[in-house]
């Protein structure tokens, strides 16, 4: 009975609205090219599940990863310094860790769904997430350098470098005032 009620509170969660219209979306869209074209309609569905197969074991460790955290890494600590009212010293966590947490965006969202279940402040929370995006040291060293060189990248780095803080401070101020 546990898992029962436990699976449909789960069910009822990933059924949002975005999400039915996602569903529903595919499904025309996938009869649409069955009806005009049924083997390119095959191959996308073959296309679908390579492409599962590959995401897939990802998932899962970016899941089991952010689960971890949630157990490994006491809430004392996380509401310490990245808590709500941990002020600049949070925002700056935050994009620190944001910074240097590799992945894209399938690995790493759990991450933060995981960083906000603990407590995480919406100061820290965003700069971490607008640090992520702005400058993921891994995508820097493995994209960003050998396509664009270093010229490129240290202007992007330096035009960009206060967006992070004021996108974390800012929310803070938001969060407060809007009542969404």
């Amino acid at each position: 009975m546990f898992l029962k009620g436990k699976f449909q509170i789960i069910l009822r969660r990933s059924m949002d609205t975005s999400t039915i219209v996602t569903v529903i979306g595919t499904f025309i869209f996938l009869a649409i090219v069955y009806l005009k074209a049924p083997e390119s309609a095959g191959k996308g569905l073959q296309a679908t599940i390579a492409l599962v197969l590959e995401i897939t074991p990802r998932m899962i460790a970016a899941f089991i990863f952010a689960g971890l955290i949630q157990v490994l890494v006491p809430e004392e600590i996380i509401a310490h310094w990245m808590g709500k009212g941990s002020g600049m010293r949070g925002i700056f966590i935050g994009i620190g860790i944001g910074t240097l947490t590799p992945g894209g965006p399938m690995t790493h969202f759990p991450i933060i769904a995981s960083f906000y279940k603990m407590g995480v402040g919406i100061g820290p929370l965003v700069s971490y997430l607008t640090a992520w995006s702005l400058f993921g040291l891994q995508r820097i060293i493995m994209w960003e350098l050998p396509f664009l060189g270093p010229r490129i990248v240290l202007i992007r780095l330096l035009a960009s470098i206060l967006f992070p803080f004021l996108a974390g401070w800012f929310s803070e101020i938001l969060w407060e005032k809007l009542p969404v």
